[in-house]
């Protein structure tokens, strides 16, 4: 082998182990990037439901009184009804 050949041959090489170098880095950052967007959502999903979970008693406690009030104003709208009459 000619002696430009085979500089020719150690610098392709040399780039092939660079590029693969690069490569693993690219797959390993995707892994990476998959693994956190996983994380991400199983904590948005996990905040969501623990939220809704600590918030259910007061909204239930709300939904009572917003029926009250509701019932009491019918009430009272059929009171003046009578009084109209």
């Amino acid at each position: 082998m000619d002696p430009e050949s085979k500089k020719l041959l150690e610098d392709t090489y040399a780039l092939e182990e660079e590029n693969n170098r690069m490569l693993h880095s690219l797959r390993r950052s995707m892994l990476w990037s998959k693994v956190m967007s996983v994380i991400y959502w199983i904590l948005i999903l996990g905040i969501s439901v623990g939220a809704f979970y600590f918030i259910q008693p007061y909204m239930d406690q709300a939904m009572k009184v917003y029926n009250e009030v509701k019932v009491n104003l019918d009430n009272a709208g059929s009171l003046f009804q009578n009084f109209k009459n």
